[in-house]
């Protein structure tokens, strides 16, 4: 007799709870090896592919594409050792030695007693689900049967329900598509789409409500952010004109020797981490519960990108020890990755002072809200010629506005401007630099 084995959405890591499914990449019936990965899913920081610790024959996809997951619900179910041996199956190596394959946050060498096993038969096709108090496997195309119009509510997953709590939806009212007239989130969504498309009473005057967007994922994850950085982080900004037109030439001085070529972005982290060495009060974080400013000993610099997912914020891990040439080329990876939606959870997290080139988007100026926990912010502005005042005499230059967002509870304005008139002489004499490194 085989056995099957249930696999749950594992802890993805960084305080994560919940994943939506965005495409499955086994069916049932599909024979998986160990540690092959059955879905992709995405959470608040990232895409990820999860991979299954067993190796046998699927029997059920728990979760419709779309459907959000909460950690340590069921994933798939799999059938492991021979159907017709007749004797118990062989213990999977996931569950004694463990596969070796660790996901952020989560490895299948986990206590046994975190996996729940249920054994059923297969049956000659394709096997039959194990019967579980579990959310419902996604059902074969099937005639939809109705629901009972009173009594018990065939819903078996709490998402579902409190999808309908929250918008007002009476189950009883609705057909339900999934096996034996089960109601699946799609079937509470539908009902909410028609609810929407209704006319109003011809006594009722009542304007379109609009496209309503649901907070999760990047954007939800984005907007809870925010939202922590103002209501816990007293911030005040200061700002700057600084002239870029020597730091500019500099550059291209660098980039026409041949070597790989050098980044702007990676010139002023290159600045930021001497700086923050100067005035390391604003590469820290505070202790809200222990009333302490905790300040760290390296820099891991964070970069606004912007993505078709959303705004993400890479980690560069300890710029402080990488030279404009390393840092370019992390610089590019990262960005590529975010793009593509491949960044890690461990790449996303772990900052302590930002970076953010909205110069890019062809603004001058910004107030941006801090990346909570961490202390400061500095802002990069597009590079424009402007009249300026050079050497006593009015000429055009290359003009850039420098602002730093920064935690009032970690220094004053003295430190802040300090750094951020740092910053300035750095831009406009790249030559300061050379006295730090």
């Amino acid at each position: 007799m085989a056995q099957v084995l249930e696999f749950k959405l594992p802890d993805l890591g960084e305080g994560l709870t919940e994943a939506e499914i965005v495409r499955w990449l086994v069916a049932v019936g599909d024979v998986v090896a160990v540690d092959q990965p059955v879905v992709e899913v995405e959470t608040a920081k990232a895409m990820v592919e999860v991979p299954c610790p067993y190796g046998g024959v699927v029997t059920a996809r728990y979760g419709e594409e779309g459907t959000e997951l909460p950690v340590g619900a069921p994933l798939i179910t799999v059938a492991v050792g021979s159907p017709d041996s007749g004797g118990p199956a062989e213990e999977p190596a996931a569950e004694t030695e463990g596969s070796g394959n660790v996901l952020v946050g989560y490895g299948t060498q986990a206590p046994a007693r975190r996996r729940r096993r249920v054994r059923a038969q297969l049956t000659a096709a394709n096997g039959t689900a194990p019967t579980a108090p579990a959310p419902a496997p996604v059902p074969e195309p099937a005639v939809p049967e109705p629901a009972a119009p009173s009594g018990p509510v065939p819903v078996i997953s709490p998402l579902v329900r409190k999808l309908a709590r929250d918008n007002g939806v009476d189950l009883h009212t609705l057909r339900g598509t999934g096996p034996d007239g089960l109601i699946l989130r799609a079937d509470v969504e539908a009902a909410l789409r028609v609810e929407a498309t209704a006319p109003a009473p011809a006594s009722t005057t009542a304007h379109p409500e609009g496209t309503r967007i649901p907070l999760k994922g990047v954007r939800g994850a984005v907007a809870e952010k925010l939202s922590r950085s103002r209501r816990e982080i007293p911030d005040a900004t200061c700002w700057v004109d600084a002239d870029a037109t020597e730091l500019l030439r500099a550059r291209a001085a660098m980039n026409a020797a041949g070597a790989p070529k050098i980044s702007l972005v990676a010139l002023l982290a290159r600045i930021c981490a001497a700086a923050l060495a100067r005035f390391p009060e604003l590469n820290s974080y505070v202790d809200t519960e222990a009333r302490e400013v905790v300040r760290l000993p390296g820099v891991h610099l964070g970069f606004a990108a912007q993505t078709e997912r959303g705004l993400v914020v890479p980690v560069v891990r300890d710029a402080h020890t990488r030279d404009a040439e390393s840092l370019t080329a992390e610089f590019a990876r990262l960005t590529e990755a975010a793009r593509a939606g491949r960044l890690t959870p461990g790449e996303l997290t772990g900052g302590t002072f930002t970076l953010n080139n909205y110069g890019v988007f062809g603004v001058d100026g910004s107030t941006p809200i801090i990346n909570h926990p961490e202390a400061a912010m500095l802002g990069v502005g597009r590079i424009v010629p402007k009249p300026w005042v050079h050497e006593g005499e009015l000429a055009v230059r290359q003009v850039v506005q420098l602002s730093l967002t920064f935690d009032h509870r970690v220094c004053d304005g003295g430190t802040a401007g300090g750094f951020l008139r740092y910053v300035a002489d750095c831009v406009e004499q790249p030559a300061v630099l050379l006295r730090t490194v």
